[in-house]
């Protein structure tokens, strides 16, 4: 089936933010005294907060609370971004241009909250480039839930079978298989987890190669 629309996530798919992601989680941990290490951050990518807060306390112990540490985390990280705004992943504005060229509409699908993706996308260049953009804050369930997916589509006014949905980690891939969107990865920090490859359309290295996936759909 042809597919109408492409719904991008945005850490570690869009820009190049993961690394400060596991940066800043692991900083702001360890400085409350917990010893967080990148494998523990990496397992959080696009984890909903109701999820990640009951991981924290099993890895570290009831008094690690996810709420105080994220709110430091986000803290250490716009900081960061002030001086050093975010970096677009390889590909990604001649993605944009070919799904423009080919009339595919394109939508944002991130576990971070409305003012946080806005303050990423500007900078960048392409938050005016997307036709919706749903935020974490818009749903009630966050990614490996579904509900994020579901709600783009619903926006779109589109059936999720006719949706590709670009992720790069297992969590934001669960939720867009589950969605019943078309779903590719494009990979950033590791490699996808065998039970991933059961799940996904392809797997691209960069987001050059998208385009040559969605020819093959098309």
């Amino acid at each position: 089936m042809p597919i109408d629309a492409v719904i991008f996530d945005m850490d570690g798919l869009m820009l190049d933010t993961e690394k400060l992601l596991v940066r800043f989680w692991c900083e702001a941990a360890n400085e409350a005294g917990f010893p967080m290490q990148p494998r523990h951050a990496l397992q959080m990518r696009s984890l909903a907060g109701k999820f990640a807060a009951p991981k924290l306390k099993e890895w570290f112990g009831d008094n690690c609370d996810y709420f105080t540490l994220r709110k430091r985390r986000v803290q250490l990280m716009n900081d960061y971004i002030k001086d050093h705004p975010a970096e677009k992943k390889a590909g990604l504005d001649e993605l944009l241009s070919y799904l423009k060229e080919k009339g595919i509409r394109a939508a944002v699908a991130t576990a971070t909250d409305t003012e946080r993706a806005r303050e990423y996308l500007v900078p960048a260049g392409v938050y005016d480039k997307f036709d919706r953009i749903i935020c974490g804050n818009m749903i009630a369930n966050g990614k490996p839930c579904p509900d994020i997916y579901l709600y783009a589509c619903e926006q779109l006014g589109l059936p999720p079978e006719k949706c590709l949905a670009l992720e790069d980690s297992p969590n934001g891939a669960t939720a867009a298989h589950a969605a019943g969107c078309i779903t590719v990865m494009v990979p950033d920090l590791t490699p996808p987890e065998p039970e991933q490859l059961e799940k996904v359309y392809a797997v691209c290295n960069s987001l050059y190669d998208v385009p040559r996936v969605i020819e093959g759909i098309l």
